[in-house]
């Protein structure tokens, strides 16, 4: 998490809270050391935030200090939260702690009904997956070695275009340079991932557009979600 990101989080959980905070939680929440939180309490502090509080006793946002609203109306803000909330059942946990603080954000803005309940059964928790994602968004090759159908394994470099989430099990879109074709590979199955060195900047667009039109021509795409295959086209 960006600095200034964890800042708007401390000021977004004070505001929150109807007791003062110590920073052994406000740690815990955004994973950093009780030693980070001493700085960003300061930081805020020398920007004229009114935090309150000290060491020891917990800290406060004082009354009268708020945020610019978010302007939805409560069907929209009803629809987000219900969304965020099934974002636990991707098994992303990235995904999942981004989806925490955003409903946070949401909450301090607009009122939302305690009557809209999510299951959190779905796909297991996969600690690479915010990897994958970052290389989709870095337009950054991966080095993987996958497991097919029958358990023999290949190592493949894959360009990483879309990541699509079912109910039980997420998979990944890429060009395989092994196969030259694009082919769908489930992370469960993937003994190693790597993000490499090797870009393909500005070719992303085009790569899922492409992809895409495949996708609408391929009838076994349209069967990936039920069979949970290991790759649209295999071999």
């Amino acid at each position: 998490m960006r600095p200034t990101d964890r800042l708007f989080e401390i000021i977004q959980i004070l505001r929150g809270a109807r007791a003062p905070v110590i920073a052994a939680r406000l740690a815990e929440q955004l994973e950093v050391s009780v030693r980070t939180i001493y700085r960003d309490i300061s930081t805020l502090q020398s920007m004229r935030i009114p935090v309150a509080g000290e060491p020891g006793i917990g800290y406060v946002l004082q009354r009268g200090y708020d945020l610019p609203p978010i302007n939805f109306d409560i069907e929209e803000a009803e629809a987000i939260s219900v969304g965020l909330s099934m974002l636990a059942r991707t098994g992303d946990a990235g995904l999942k702690q981004a989806a925490a603080r955003a409903a946070r954000k949401l909450n301090a803005a607009t009122p939302l009904s305690e009557a809209l309940l999510t299951s959190s059964w779905g796909a297991p928790d996969l600690d690479l997956l915010p990897e994958i994602r970052a290389a989709i968004r870095e337009e950054r090759a991966l080095q993987i070695v996958y497991a097919d159908d029958a358990g023999s394994l290949t190592r493949r470099k894959v360009l990483p275009i879309a990541l699509i989430y079912y109910a039980e099990v997420a998979v990944l879109a890429a060009w395989c340079r092994l196969r030259k074709d694009f082919r769908h590979f489930r992370p469960d199955r993937m003994h190693e991932c790597t993000s490499l060195d090797e870009r393909f900047e500005g070719d992303g667009g085009s790569l899922r557009r492409a992809w895409e039109e495949s996708r609408s021509t391929d009838p076994a795409a349209n069967r990936l979600a039920g069979q949970k295959s290991n790759s649209t086209k295999t071999g």
